[in-house]
C-alpha cells in the first residue's frame, strides 16, 4: 500500500486527509495534477509524520551563524500553479534562499475578492544571508518575472511570496511587516506553518512563534475538533496495478515478458480499475538476485515503449519499480510519470538527485537492506513496528527533501511484506486505514471493487462524525 505522493510533469497521485476551516483542503501536488487529469475532482491529504518528528529540533537547517530562518508563503490562482511554484522555488534557490522544508498544498476558495479562479497555497521554510528588505526586494523581482503585474489588490494573481517571519525579528514598517500582519486571520498561511513547525520551535523563530501561536488558538481548536491529523479524505482510493517483466516474481514471474502477454496484461488491468500501472523489470523478491541497471533497461525499455503507444494508456500514469538512478531517468524519458523505489534512496542514493532534477513524484518504500537481506532475523525486529516505520521512513524523507524533492511530491509506502513478519503486516495495516490512498495490487478488478468498498464506509463515518 503507498501513502501520499505527488507528480508535475502531467499529472499524479494521492491524499489522504482534509480540514476545512470553511474554506481549506491540503493535499499533495501529485493530488493536484492526477485528479485534474483522470477527473475533476482533488483529494485532500496531508504528511505521514511521526508525531515526535514535528519538533523544530528535528528540522536542522544546516545553515552557518550568519544564517537567518526564515517562513515565506506561496499562492498562485492563475495558469498552470503547480509548475509556477516549481519556477519560484528554484528561482528563490538561485537568489540565496536555502530551502529546507515545504509544506503541503492547500486550495482554497478565495478571499475578500470571490469573483476569481481558487488559490493553491504553500509555504516553504528555510536560510538566507539576504537582509529582510533584501529578501523583499529578490522576492518582488520573482513575482514580476514570473509574470505578476500589478493589477487590483486580491485579486488574480500567478504568484504572491510572502514572509511569514525572519527569525525572531519583529519588523513593522511602510513596506515590510514581519510576522505578516494577517497571518492569524488565515487558515490557508496558519495550515502551512503547522507543517513547516509544529506546535514547538526552536532557536530562530521561537519568539515570532510563539506570539503567533496566541493569534491562531482557534485554528487550532477548529483543526482538532473536526479530528487534525485523523480526519480522512472522503474521494476514491487509487488502485496501482502491478506489470512484472521479470522471470522469477514470486507471484507472477515468466508471464509477461514478452510484448504482446505485456500489453494484454495492461489493458486487463486498465478494464479492471486500475489508475496506474507499475512496470517493474527488477525481481524484489525474497533473496532475489540484484540485476545491473543495463540488464533491468534491457527489459525494460522493449516493452515501456510499447505501452506508450496504447490508446488504454491515455489518462492513467505509468510508474518505474526501480532503485536505480539510471534505469529511472530513461523510464521518465520515454513516458513514465513517477519512479517507484522500493529502497527510498539507500540502494542508489543517486536517484534522489534523478528524482529532483526530473520533477516527478517520488515513492519511497520502508525495507531493511536489500532483497537478499531484508528477511534476515536482524532486520525482522520491531519493538513498535508502526513506530518505528514512520521514524525510517520520516529520516528518508528528509533525505529526499535535503536533495531536492518537495514534500508534496513524495509517496510513502511502508513496505507490507518487506522485513516484516506476518503481525507486523497485519500491524501496518491496521494503522494505516486512516491514511492509504493508493493500493499497489495484482488483481486489480477485485481490489478496486474492496476499495470502493472502504470509499463508502469512509465516507459515511465521515458525515456521521
Amino acid at each position: 500500500m503507498l501513502l501520499k505522493a505527488k507528480e508535475s510533469l502531467r499529472k499524479m497521485l494521492s491524499a489522504a486527509t482534509g480540514y476545512y476551516g470553511g474554506l481549506v483542503q491540503s493535499y499533495s501536488l501529485s493530488a493536484y495534477d492526477l485528479r485534474h487529469s483522470l477527473s475533476s475532482s482533488i483529494k485532500a491529504s496531508r504528511h505521514f509524520i511521526p508525531c515526535k518528528a514535528r519538533s523544530l529540533s528535528q528540522f536542522s537547517c544546516g545553515g552557518s551563524s550568519g544564517d537567518q530562518e526564515i517562513v515565506i508563503a506561496m499562492g498562485s490562482n492563475v495558469r498552470d500553479r503547480v509548475s509556477t511554484f516549481d519556477r519560484a522555488l528554484q528561482m528563490m534557490k538561485s537568489s540565496g534562499v536555502n530551502i529546507t522544508r515545504h509544506a503541503c498544498l492547500y486550495e482554497t476558495a478565495p478571499a475578500y475578492v470571490t469573483d476569481q479562479p481558487r488559490f493553491l497555497n504553500s509555504a516553504i521554510r528555510g536560510t538566507t544571508r539576504l537582509g529582510p528588505y533584501e529578501l523583499l526586494k529578490k522576492l518582488k523581482e520573482i513575482e514580476k518575472d514570473i509574470g505578476r503585474t500589478g493589477g487590483i489588490r486580491y485579486g488574480p494573481r500567478p504568484i504572491d511570496l510572502d514572509i511569514l517571519l525572519y527569525g525572531n525579528s519583529q519588523i513593522h514598517s511602510e513596506t515590510l511587516i514581519v510576522p505578516h500582519e494577517r497571518i492569524h486571520e488565515r487558515p490557508f498561511v496558519l495550515a502551512p506553518l503547522v507543517d513547516l513547525l509544529g506546535t514547538s520551535c526552536d532557536d530562530g523563530i521561537e519568539t515570532s512563534w510563539h506570539s503567533l501561536s496566541k493569534c491562531s488558538g482557534r485554528f487550532f481548536e477548529l483543526w482538532n475538533k473536526l479530528g487534525g491529523e485523523s480526519i480522512i479524505g472522503t474521494q476514491e482510493n487509487l488502485v496501482m496495478g502491478i506489470l512484472n517483466l521479470t522471470p522469477d516474481s514470486f507471484s507472477d514471474g515468466g508471464k509477461f515478458q514478452q510484448v504482446e502477454a505485456a500489453i494484454s496484461q495492461v489493458k486487463l488491468l486498465i478494464s479492471q480499475g486500475a489508475d496506474i500501472i507499475d512496470i517493474g523489470a527488477l525481481s524484489t523478491r525474497p533473496f532475489a538476485k540484484r540485476l545491473s541497471p543495463k540488464e533491468e533497461l534491457e527489459r525494460l525499455i522493449p516493452i515501456l515503449d510499447e505501452i506508450t503507444k496504447i490508446p488504454e494508456i491515455e489518462g492513467k500514469l505509468l510508474s518505474v519499480d526501480t532503485f536505480y538512478a539510471e534505469v529511472a531517468a530513461e523510464a521518465v524519458k520515454r513516458g513514465v510519470h513517477m519512479i517507484n523505489d522500493v529502497s527510498g534512496g539507500q540502494l542508489d542514493p543517486r536517484i534522489l538527485k534523478v528524482a529532483a532534477e526530473l520533477g516527478v513524484p517520488y515513492v519511497i518504500m520502508h525495507m531493511r537492506g536489500d532483497p537478499s537481506t531484508m528477511q534476515s532475523e536482524k532486520n525482522l525486529q520491531y519493538g513498535d513496528v508502526c513506530k518505528e516505520v514512520a521514524s525510517e521512513l520520516y529520516t528518508q524523507v528528509r533525505e529526499a527533501e535535503l536533495s531536492g524533492i518537495p514534500l508534496w511530491r513524495i509517496v510513502l509506502d511502508p513496505g507490507i511484506g518487506f522485513s516484516k513478519k506476518s503481525g507486523d503486516n497485519i500491524e501496518l495495516t491496521i494503522g494505516i486505514l486512516n491514511g492509504a490512498n493508493i493500493v499497489r495490487v495484482h488483481n486489480a478488478g477485485y481490489c478496486a471493487d474492496a476499495a470502493k468498498v472502504c470509499d463508502a464506509l469512509h465516507k459515511r463515518r465521515r458525515w456521521e462524525n
